[in-house]
């Protein structure tokens, strides 16, 4: 919290100082919570510690721009603590883009990792269910990036330069690599990556990631394919997850989804850091979303059900076998302010 109070007036003195320029900047802030009720079973047997009330989520995000080339964006956790050997771990991101020409923008600070995909991509408050593989991964690493836009506009290419999602305090040098297309066709869209990620000082484990949706009337398909792989090991299908989710909204009020998820590893290394060498987990669910405010999803009332079997060999993961959850939850996305210089 003492983060966010320090960063504030820096981020507002930064913005008054473009006044001169009369490029007219702007400000946007917003507030974003989940409260959840949990029933969390395993064999029938409910996990009293995982159960009941919990406060899944606060985020404060302010971004804006500077002058008409330079803007910022900054997510902050002030429900997470923040640990005394990375005094950002609680930023999400917080980082400047200068937008070069209508084609090319450059990045740099505190990124998201451009790993492809679209349940790596959504909002953790909008997921009910996840892979393990999403449990166990760090997308908040500093960085630089840069992207080109294709002058139609339905298509973005980022190459980006990180810290490794699994950098150690003793070993904060390690890197990771990423190649990222962003595609926008109206009926389909893409999230597609090429990463190359450091996991022990000169190891590399690399993601091929191919995330698609599909979109046809009220109803949307997201089918995410995600291969991983390190050197002396067989590349296809040995280490994988497939996370599937379609969406569907009757009437403006109302949405439906159900979710898919499924992750192995039969590989014999230790170069996966999320998804565990003799893991393989499978789970399903679904659920309704009502929108109380004329069908907008930024506050709703989310009820949802899922079931997880298999054999996850990660002592620390967070699916289990047999495991059931009821989770009955609330969202609000509060825009507490937007300003614009005249």
């Amino acid at each position: 919290m003492k983060l966010c109070l320090a960063l504030l007036p820096a981020l507002f003195c930064v913005s008054l100082s473009a006044f001169a320029d009369d490029d007219k900047p702007t400000i946007n802030v917003d507030l974003q919570t989940r409260v959840s009720y949990l029933n969390d079973r395993v064999d029938n047997e409910i996990r009293h510690d995982a159960s009941g009330f919990k406060g899944d989520y606060l985020l404060l995000m302010v971004s804006g721009q500077i002058n008409d080339r330079i803007s910022y964006s900054w997510r902050q956790r002030l429900n997470k603590k923040i640990d005394k050997n990375d005094k950002f771990d609680a930023t999400d991101w917080v980082y400047v883009n200068y937008k070069a020409d209508a084609n090319w923008s450059f990045a740099a600070g505190k990124q998201v990792a451009m790993v492809g995909g679209y349940e790596y991509d959504r909002c953790p408050i909008d997921i009910y269910l996840s892979s393990e593989f999403w449990n166990n991964i760090s997308p908040f690493q500093f960085g630089a990036s840069a992207s080109y836009t294709t002058n139609n506009g339905k298509s973005s290419f980022t190459a980006q330069v990180t810290q490794s999602l699994f950098h150690m305090p003793s070993r904060n040098d390690m890197l990771a690599y990423h190649l990222h297309w962003a595609g926008n066709y109206g009926w389909f869209n893409s999230l597609y990556s090429f990463n190359m990620i450091e996991y022990s000082p000169k190891h590399f484990i690399s993601y091929i990631v191919l995330g698609n949706k599909f979109n046809v009337g009220n109803a949307s398909l997201e089918l995410d394919l995600m291969n991983r792989a390190a050197s002396h090991q067989t590349f296809f299908l040995k280490d994988c997850s497939v996370m599937a989710r379609l969406d569907y909204r009757p009437i403006s009020h109302l949405g439906l989804f159900g979710k898919f998820t499924y992750d192995v590893n039969r590989t014999d290394t230790d170069a996966d850091m999320c998804v565990h060498s003799g893991t393989e987990l499978t789970a399903f669910g679904g659920g309704v979303e009502y929108y109380p405010t004329k069908g907008n999803p930024d506050v709703r009332l989310g009820l949802s059900v899922s079931h997880a079997t298999g054999t996850n060999s990660n002592p620390s993961g967070t699916m289990l076998s047999n495991q059931t959850i009821v989770r009955l939850g609330f969202i609000a996305k509060l825009h507490l302010l937007s300003w614009k210089s005249k």
